[in-house]
């Protein structure tokens, strides 16, 4: 089966000719060599390359230099901003960059909490019109993502993260689950789907983080596992668990089918992005 990581980050170390933002928890650099490399180490074939906010900001031109190098193994998703009246233009020509499969919209960075928003207004119907999923970081917004959807039904939306927050360091909240409600309700719209990315961060327990499951189950029962795409959120996740951690975890458990593991761990990143990595 092709295994497909709905969501990893690649940058390079702070400098003056690509300076950071801000600061991100992890490594000072994982290149795209990086993460190529750490993907072959564990068979993952493809990623969902991810530009990471924190850091560039709007800017995706690190991650269009990491797809140029690697081109068959990242599909390319960028951050874009709500409040600049160009942004429907913006979408428009990433929609035509090679390599591109989405958006991603941080609604935890000063986005506005109306769910008709003109901006959110703007992007949902762009991203509509190009056929590009938007992926929403929303946890805290859960209601707002749930009218979001509502009033737009032609816009695939994909929830980052489980639409839960997660640490970035140990300890794991002590009650890491208790938005679920919020999330499940969330399946009772079809454009959403969800990444099942990040999730072992949540564990209390170590490898194979037993504790996640049963939570994990209640969202592939509402949800359909064709909506829901594993992923690792690497790096975000690199003081809690290694890379190999986060893949096999999955790839152990007695708590899916081989039939399932293919869908949750590839085929449904291949329907949601409409995309396939290629290895040379």
């Amino acid at each position: 089966m092709l295994t497909i990581d709905s969501q990893v980050h690649a940058y390079e170390r702070n400098h003056p000719g690509r300076p950071w933002a801000g600061f991100l928890h992890g490594p000072d650099e994982v290149t795209g060599d990086d993460m190529v490399a750490a993907m072959d180490a564990v068979g993952v074939d493809g990623a969902i390359l991810v530009s990471p906010f924190t850091l560039y900001q709007f800017d995706a031109s690190y991650a269009l230099d990491v797809y140029a190098k690697h081109p068959g193994r990242f599909g390319l998703v960028k951050p874009v901003d709500t409040t600049n009246p160009a942004v429907a233009d913006i979408i428009g020509d990433w929609a035509a960059t090679k390599g591109t499969v989405g958006i991603r919209i941080m609604m935890n960075r000063d986005i506005s909490e109306d769910p008709a928003d003109p901006g959110i207004t703007r992007v949902l119907a762009a991203a509509a019109q190009h056929d590009l999923p938007v992926n929403l970081l929303c946890w805290g917004r859960l209601d707002q993502a749930a009218q979001m959807a509502a009033r737009n039904p032609s816009t695939r939306l994909v929830i980052d993260h489980l639409g839960l927050q997660q640490p970035f360091e140990p300890p794991p909240p002590s009650a890491p689950f208790a938005e679920l409600p919020k999330v499940l309700a969330l399946a009772a719209y079809p454009n959403v789907v969800i990444k099942i990315s990040g999730a072992c961060t949540l564990s209390h327990q170590p490898f194979p983080y037993n504790d996640i499951w049963d939570p994990l189950a209640r969202i592939f029962d509402a949800f359909g596992l064709d909506r829901c795409l594993w992923g690792t959120d690497w790096t975000r996740a690199v003081h809690l668990l290694n890379y190999e951690q986060g893949v096999e975890a999955f790839r152990v458990t007695d708590r899916l089918s081989d039939s399932d593991r293919a869908t949750l761990m590839g085929g449904s990143v291949q329907k949601v992005y409409n995309w396939s990595p290629t290895k040379p």
